[in-house]
This record gives structure tokens, sequence and C-alpha cells, in this order.
């Protein structure tokens, strides 16, 4: 398995919001990939809706310290006309999710940790939820 994963944005809202039913797994696999040296990437789209999510509920210095703190352990990667031109053509209806896809596609990104794995079908990237990436990792061991 590659040292490196692309983040789906729910999974850094579900941290910095503590969404009770998903921060927990959220938190455990981002701990984890830590842990393991794994390399974990957010679009720079992703970064703008985080940050729009989090001053909407908790305030402006509240989105800052989260994505401060989070890009402590984490990366940020660029999104670029191709990029953009390949998800505009790419006939998915969520853009959002076309943009991450195209990203990782474009940087030899192969495994994507979301909640919805479906945003992600047949996007030829390897989708795991938090905890089956966890699994995953753990049978490795």
């Amino acid at each position: 398995m590659k040292k490196e994963v692309l983040l789906d944005t729910n999974i850094v809202i579900d941290i910095a919001l503590k969404r009770h039913e998903f921060s927990e797994k959220a938190r455990n696999v981002t701990r984890l990939l830590y842990e393991k040296n794994i390399t974990m990437y957010v679009t720079a789209t992703t970064v703008t809706d985080i940050y729009y999510i989090i001053r909407k509920h908790s305030g402006h210095n509240e989105a800052i310290g989260f994505l401060l703190n989070f890009f402590d352990y984490s990366e940020i990667i660029g999104v670029d006309r191709n990029v953009i031109i390949n998800a505009l053509k790419s006939g998915r209806k969520d853009f959002e999710d076309s943009v991450q896809i195209q990203t990782a596609k474009q940087n030899n990104i192969k495994v994507v940790i979301t909640r919805n794995k479906k945003d992600f079908k047949n996007s030829e990237l390897t989708v795991f939820k938090p905890d089956e990436y966890i699994n995953e990792l753990l049978k490795k061991e």
C-alpha cells in the first residue's frame, strides 16, 4: 500500500465539528496515518470548503485554529487548470468530488479515505471508509 492518501472533505469536517457518529473513526484513521508516516493530503479546494463550514458552525478563529493545527500533520495538494478542465470533462455530477479525483490522479495518489464511497465510484482510486483503512493497515502488520 502506498504511503500517501487523499482525505475527503467529510473526514476532516467530521473531526473539526466533532460529529458524534463519525468523528471517532475519522480521528482514529488520521492518528494511525500519522503514526505510520503515511502522508495525508487534502486538495486546496477542500481547504476553502473546510474553512467555510467550520466558520459557519464555530466562527472564524476556530476555523483558522483548526486548520493551522491540522496542517501540522497533513499536506495541501494543488489544484491547477488541468485538474479543473479534467474535472469539468469527467461527466461526474458532483464537481467537488471530481476535482478531488482528478487531483489525486494527477499526483499519482491511489487511495482516498471517505465516508461516502459511492462518491468515488468508477474513479480508478482505491476507496476506503476510515475503519476499512484501519483494518487494512492492521492486517499488514
